[in-house]
């Protein structure tokens, strides 16, 4: 099953949901709201699967979106779910290691 809830795309299985970003750039304050609003029925459905999000097309992101995947990774835990993050692009990747996000969060 497969749908599209404003800048993301949400694909469901049997034990993983994956969240591919369709935005380039995930810069401004209301991008971020929406995302947050995006996200709480998939956690809530989610539960105790795994949880994947994919920045396939994502090349710019500000520190907001790290502040908003920190809540999401303890929403996920909390309801047994394990997050992934995946298909990060260089600079991204780079921003996680220099923060040490990247020993909180599963990058693939």
């Amino acid at each position: 099953m497969e749908q599209e809830q404003s800048k993301i795309i949400v694909e469901s299985g049997m034990d993983v949901t994956i969240v591919t970003f369709t935005e380039e750039r995930i810069v401004d304050e209301e991008q971020i709201r929406e995302l947050k609003k995006s996200f709480e029925p998939i956690i809530e459905k989610n539960q105790d699967k795994e949880l994947i999000l994919n920045f396939v097309n994502v090349k710019f992101m500000t520190s907001a979106l790290l502040g908003l995947l920190v809540r999401l990774h303890k929403n996920v835990c909390e309801l047994g779910g394990r997050l992934r993050l995946s298909n990060l692009d260089s600079n991204l990747r780079k921003v996680f290691e220099i923060t040490q996000l990247t020993k909180v969060f599963k990058i693939t």
